[in-house]
């Protein structure tokens, strides 16, 4: 029976065993010893183990196996130790650069070049061609002719002459035949090959004459557009807003999504900017490595840090914003920006999904320009612009904007100038009912250009809904205002007014103003005594347009009689 040494362990890959070896006696007749080695290729270990008994020697390589496979625990737990330390201390690195570079998001911009380079946006690759397949080897064939056959003497004494030249002739025409078909196999594949290359050049010809066409097509867009943005064009200058905003690099922890709006007559640009949310920023502070558990633990930054890290984000993420478009503006088409900064949570009391403006400015061009951004403290800069936020941004309260263009409203028309004679001897009451509210909106154009508002006019319906809308810039009373002409030539009643109301809701405005050349009833004071309406009498339009430099007459029985109403 041939005795076999086992052994077990618990990371037999990195175990190598020798063979087993004996020593017998002098006779040769018995076994005085047995041997064997082992190597662990991990450790770097190595034991050779004798015993003069097989069973002894077993139990050796039991002890053996087991106390290498308890410094094979050791070790590897010593290992594990390591790379989680080095793993935490990586991780805790990381997670500081990532805070660093949030704390950096406005310096990092000013150190690039923000004018879009119109080059860049051009498509200029060349276009891949292919080339045709190489012809392959042509069949060779040894064109050398068989050396001439040479007619001995006895072959000629004996009559072979004749028989050698015959064989040597067939020989040779058959070589001259095996030529000439290689040579005409050759010519035809080679031919051939001539004519397909031809038509895939011409194939590739074709395809690269269309991709430059379009490439040029293509770059002149890019061209178009460049053009279209020195002279202002609207979508052209919004396209310009975008391309500067893409290439801006942040953290992926801001999503840059955006939509802007621009206003030639102002030269106004509105930026709706998506800013993230506290939950979205990383607040790992540190990260530490648990022996006893192999575990990597976490410890968070405080809820005061996490605080000011978004709001500081915040403020830069827009500061940013205003810097990169009014850097890139070399062509003046912006005279101020209107920053909405806005967010997409969950209620934590509902469960629904919101969206809230958080901050809100608007500041000229000249102004942003004159600040000093490498030093400035992020909020205390934009509360210097007179921007509007809740004391903490990290509770996502919504505000309202300071200015929200609808530029997409339909209603808009263009405004027109109302001719009021000089002796100041128009009758208000009796105009034509629609220069009455171009009037008012020139009225209101002038009262809120002193704030850089703007006043526009909409579609004549005369059906009681909105004559004009007002945006008022004002970081404090400002917002959208929804105005109605009345020229009324008696009492303006409830219902007037009730309407008026339900509008000023439905268009979400600030505050609805109902101007009339007569007056109103006890009922409509009182409804609206506790809403955000303000009633304007005739009284009172004839002394905002006199503040104005504009002089007119209401006389209410007149206009009855001209309009051939019962006095």
């Amino acid at each position: 029976m041939v005795e076999r040494i086992t052994f077990q362990s618990s990371n037999l890959q990195n175990i190598q065993a020798g063979e087993l070896r004996a020593k017998f006696s002098a006779a040769g007749d018995r076994i005085l010893r047995y041997y064997v080695d082992f190597r662990h290729t991990e450790l770097d270990l190595h034991k050779e183990l004798s015993a003069p008994e097989f069973s002894i020697l077993q139990n050796k390589v039991d002890t053996l196996m087991a106390q290498w496979d308890k410094k094979y625990a050791a070790y590897v737990k010593k290992q594990d130790a390591v790379t989680g330390k080095e793993q935490a201390e990586e991780l805790t690195a990381d997670a500081e650069l990532r805070r660093e570079r949030l704390r950096t998001t406005l310096h990092h911009t000013l150190s690039v070049d923000d004018a879009v380079d119109w080059s860049v946006l051009k498509d200029h690759s060349k276009f891949d061609r292919k080339r045709y397949p190489r012809q392959q080897k042509k069949e060779r064939v040894d064109s050398s002719a068989p050396p001439p056959v040479h007619v001995g003497f006895f072959q000629a004494l004996f009559g072979q002459r004749r028989k050698i030249e015959r064989r040597y002739q067939e020989a040779l025409d058959k070589h001259n035949a095996e030529v000439n078909r290689v040579e005409k196999k050759n010519a035809d594949v080679h031919a051939e090959w001539i004519k397909n290359r031809d038509a895939w050049n011409a194939e590739q010809d074709a395809q690269e004459q269309v991709f430059l066409d379009k490439q040029v097509v293509e770059n002149a867009k890019v061209d178009a557009l460049e053009a279209a943005w020195r002279d202002g064009q609207p979508e052209a200058v919004e396209e310009h807003a975008s391309i500067v905003l893409e290439a801006s690099k942040h953290d992926e922890v801001v999503p840059k999504q955006w939509e802007v709006q621009y206003d030639p007559e102002s030269k106004l640009l509105l930026v709706e900017y998506l800013l993230p949310t506290p939950d979205d920023l990383p607040t790992t502070k540190s990260v530490r490595f648990v022996a006893s558990t192999g575990e990597l633990k976490e410890t968070s930054i405080s809820e005061r840090d996490k605080k000011t890290l978004f709001d500081d984000l915040c403020y830069q993420i827009c500061l940013r914003t205003l810097h990169e478009l009014f850097e890139a503006d070399s062509f003046d088409n912006l005279e101020s920006i209107a920053f909405n900064g806005w967010t997409e949570s969950i209620d934590r009391a509902t469960g629904q999904q919101v969206t809230s403006t958080i901050l809100s400015v608007m500041v000229q061009k000249d102004e942003f320009l004159a600040i000093n951004l490498e030093q400035v403290e992020p909020k205390a800069c934009f509360k210097s612009l007179k921007g509007v936020s809740a004391a903490s941004l990290v509770g996502l309260t919504p505000i309202a904007p300071i200015i929200e263009f609808q530029k997409t409203d339909k209603r808009f028309v263009d405004a027109r100038a109302v001719e009021i004679a000089a002796s100041g001897t128009t009758n208000l009451a009796a105009m034509d009912w629609e220069e009455f509210e171009h009037l008012v909106r020139e009225l209101f154009e002038k009262e809120f250009a002193s704030r850089g508002g703007e006043v526009r006019i909409t579609q004549s319906s005369n059906d009681g809904g909105v004559d004009a809308v007002a945006f008022d810039p004002d970081p404090i009373s400002g917002g959208k205002i929804v105005i109605q002409a009345k020229r009324y030539t008696r009492t303006v009643g409830v219902a007037a007014v009730r309407d008026l109301y339900g509008t000023t809701m439905n268009e979400g405005a600030i505050k609805g103003i109902l101007v009339t050349t007569a007056d109103y009833g006890p009922d409509a004071h009182k409804f609206a005594s506790d809403k955000p309406l303000t009633l304007m009498t005739g009284s009172h339009l004839l002394h905002l347009l006199e503040k104005h430099g504009v002089k007119a007459r209401i006389d209410l029985r007149e206009a009855r009689t001209e309009m051939g109403l019962r006095p």
